[in-house]
């Protein structure tokens, strides 16, 4: 826990918010404020063990005491030396006892203050832009403006994943509810492969490059065992309704829990040699991130593989949550509203990071400014080796994590699956008139 004050120095122990690292902000993690509280509260708990045992020594100093009475009339002068010197020991354990009660009080108080504290901060913020005219930022925070504008529409205490799953029921977009996902091994190979966090992020520009629903699965050797890497694309807009990571695709993982996607992924895992109880580690980017937040929730796919960790980069990740134990860093940068599209703020927890990029980032020149410079993935990949290099005691954790599933690198197998969506049923009303006789083709009345 950071910055305790020590007992005794005149105030409860004070969560610290974690300093910005460079252009990174930071929350969440074993030095986070959820997890300063969770320490607050373990501490307070301590205490409280400690309170009980003090009790225990006063009832037998009172004990002692009774016992020394008869024996008074013995040696007056040393005996009630002795009564006085007893009753005196339990009258000190007593004050060090009420000391350690207000002590724990203070804790608690504390507890109490930052929690209420940071349920306010959950509550739509103002876009901030005394603070940006200050530090004269020329852009604005793409991320907030869109977390603002989804919470002033969302009804307070109703989560975007209501709401969406709400629309999506509607008979008037059947086009947009999950359809089933088959899978199709396209290719496979041996590579020399760095499995860091930055490279793993720029091999997912490579993978949208490909287009048309691909995932790539990559099998990693550690320790003489297999580990697995599943990498998910982005949004792929211009794509056919068939590919699952359409537009409709958002709806799907946001709305749906990937409840098509998910099972596909697992069985590509399983086609690509995956075996039961393997430790796997999910990349995604945008829409990506959020199906590979949901292999995390999804109870047939944890109870198959071991999900470790989950690594986004521009996801819309708030309202998805993986089981404890489960270990998450989120990539978000300031310009790129999609993270703060869904409204919610990634919770701050022991097992989840968010880190934001607060650099200011442009679109190269002649290029498809796509949805803003802020979500491009080489930012996001500039990014995760300034993550990687940090000493932020949450950081070096949580990559610590990441590297001791994936391994330092070298010969990998990689293979790519194509992800396929069900087409639609063809509604449309059949030509022939029903009332008329049945008429042959052409080549049929020869």
């Amino acid at each position: 826990m950071a910055d305790v004050a020590p007992v005794g120095g005149g105030s409860a122990p004070q969560p610290m918010a974690p300093a910005p690292d460079g252009i990174l902000s930071i929350r969440g993690g074993v030095g986070g404020m959820s997890c300063q509280l969770e320490e607050l509260l373990r501490g307070a708990a301590l205490l409280d063990d400690l309170v009980q045992q003090l009790i225990g020594v006063e009832e037998e100093t009172g004990r002692v005491q009774a016992d020394l009475g008869p024996y008074l009339f013995d040696s007056y002068a040393s005996g009630c030396a002795a009564i006085d010197a007893v009753a005196e020991s339990g009258q000190d354990v007593g004050r060090v006892r009420q000391e350690l009660v207000g002590v724990s009080a203070s804790v608690r108080s504390s507890h109490h203050d930052y929690v209420q504290t940071e349920v306010k901060n959950l509550f739509p913020r103002m876009l901030r832009l005394d603070e940006m005219k200050m530090s004269g930022a020329p852009w604005m925070p793409g991320r907030d403006i869109a977390h603002n504008v989804v919470t002033t529409i969302i009804p307070p205490g109703m989560a975007a994943r209501d709401i969406m799953h709400g629309l999506l029921q509607s008979p008037l977009v059947p086009g947009l509810r999950p359809r089933p996902v088959s899978i199709e091994k396209m290719d496979e190979s041996v590579e020399q492969l760095d499995p860091s966090m930055a490279q793993s992020i720029r091999r997912l520009e490579k993978l949208h490059a490909r287009g048309d629903g691909e995932i790539e699965i990559i099998q990693l050797g550690h320790d003489g065992s297999s580990s697995w890497m599943v990498l998910i694309p982005g949004t792929q807009s211009e794509a056919p309704d068939t590919n699952p990571f359409d537009k409709a695709g958002v709806g799907e993982a946001l709305g749906y829990d990937s409840e098509e996607v998910v099972p596909a992924i697992g069985q590509a895992l399983r086609e690509a040699g995956a075996e039961a109880g393997d430790q796997v580690v999910a990349v995604g980017h945008s829409q990506g991130g959020a199906h590979a937040m949901n292999l995390g929730q999804n109870k047939a796919f944890l109870s198959e593989f071991d999900l470790k960790y989950v690594l986004t980069a521009g996801a819309p990740a708030g309202g998805l949550s993986a089981e404890p134990g489960i270990a998450s860093l989120h990539l978000e940068h300031a310009q790129d509203w999609v993270p703060g599209s869904d409204g919610r703020v990634n919770p701050d927890t022991k097992d989840r990071v968010t880190v934001t990029l607060n650099n200011e980032v442009k679109t190269p020149e002649g290029e498809d400014p796509g949805l803003g410079p802020g979500h491009r993935l080489d930012n996001y990949a500039e990014g995760a080796e300034l993550v990687t290099a940090s000493k932020d005691a949450s950081l070096a954790a949580s990559t610590a994590a990441f590297a001791g599933v994936v391994g330092v690198g070298g010969a990998a197998k990689v293979t790519h699956f194509k992800l396929e969506r069900s087409p639609l049923p063809d509604k449309r009303p059949s030509l022939r008139n029903p009332d008329l006789p049945e008429t042959r083709s052409v080549a049929g009345a020869r």
